[in-house]
């Protein structure tokens, strides 16, 4: 999961199921596999599958150089688009994955009721993780 450059609305409805084909085009051309997209004008959260012949770091760098090269070669926004420098990534066991899929489906819905800096910093602390101010998502 990645945000958008200073958590900027960016990803309209409109353009959003675009950059989740996209985004799957890219991880089919390196062999990862992609069992959901989804996500809000802010942000986007990928449940994939990575082959051992890459790290999590160079899935994500991949993903998100190629992708907003090409939302920018796209013009879907004035101005230039980014994602933010860094993003989180989390293992999931057996018993796990369809609830991530649930929940990654179900975005919107899910942020009406909590942002995803409220949860993203929720889900660290639930796991011991320490987070970077600079990453900050609110």
């Amino acid at each position: 999961m990645w945000s958008t450059k200073n958590r900027e609305p960016l990803l309209h409805n409109d353009i959003r199921p675009r950059v989740w084909a996209y985004l799957a085009g890219i991880a089919q051309k390196h062999r990862i596999f992609v069992r959901d997209i989804g996500g809000v004008a802010d942000h986007v959260h990928l449940f994939l599958d990575i082959p051992k012949t890459l790290t999590v770091t160079e899935a994500a760098k991949t993903l998100k150089g190629v992708s907003s090269t090409w939302i920018n070669e796209q013009c879907f926004i004035q101005g230039r688009f980014q994602w933010q420098d860094g993003y989180g990534a989390f293992t999931v066991g057996p018993e796990e994955k369809e609830i991530l899929s649930a929940y990654i489906r179900n975005q919107e819905e899910h942020h009406r009721v909590r942002t995803f800096a409220e949860e993203y910093e929720a889900m660290l602390r639930k796991h011991g993780i320490d987070f970077d101010p600079r990453y900050h998502l609110g």
